[in-house]
């Protein structure tokens, strides 16, 4: 793990609120001038703390109206098999985050989707195809309160 100071969690806390921000922008924010700014902001590209940058898009504006939490059980529990599994899901557009997880599954993924048809469709044609699945158990959400929320990141 990297070892982070104030300027760098500053900038990680700005730019989680606005990617956007110029790096001008964030320097004048943090107190640094221009140059060392985009070292540390380059540094943290670099090392991989700062992963990326995206765009928030509203899913229902967008068509895409079904959040689905799948609990995804596998059989046979080898190094081998997780690696396939983690490939497979790796490969699937509609889900949008997935975890290896302790519990009466073995991975959570969130899939979203357009509507009840695209899930029944991609459970039956993709999911339930993947290496090794033995169960699979949908929850469905209701109304989203938040997603994608920013990280509560150290004081230093």
């Amino acid at each position: 793990m990297p070892n982070l100071d104030r300027f760098d969690i500053a900038i990680l806390r700005i730019l989680q609120e606005d990617a956007r921000a110029t790096n001008v922008e964030i320097a004048e924010r943090v107190n640094l001038s221009p140059s060392p700014c985009l070292r540390r902001i380059r540094n943290l590209e670099k090392s991989g703390v700062l992963r990326g940058y995206r765009a928030d898009i509203d899913r229902q504006q967008v068509g895409l109206g079904l959040t689905v939490f799948v609990e995804i059980k596998v059989g046979q529990h080898s190094q081998e098999n997780a690696r396939l599994q983690q490939e497979a899901l790796l490969a699937v557009p509609e889900v949008v985050s997935c975890f290896l997880i302790s519990g009466n599954a073995d991975f959570l993924a969130e899939v979203v989707v357009e509507d009840l048809a695209a899930y029944e469709k991609l459970l039956t044609e993709t999911l339930l195809a993947l290496p090794g699945v033995t169960d699979i158990r949908s929850n469905f959400a209701i109304r989203t309160i938040k997603t994608a929320g920013p990280l509560k990141l150290p004081s230093r």
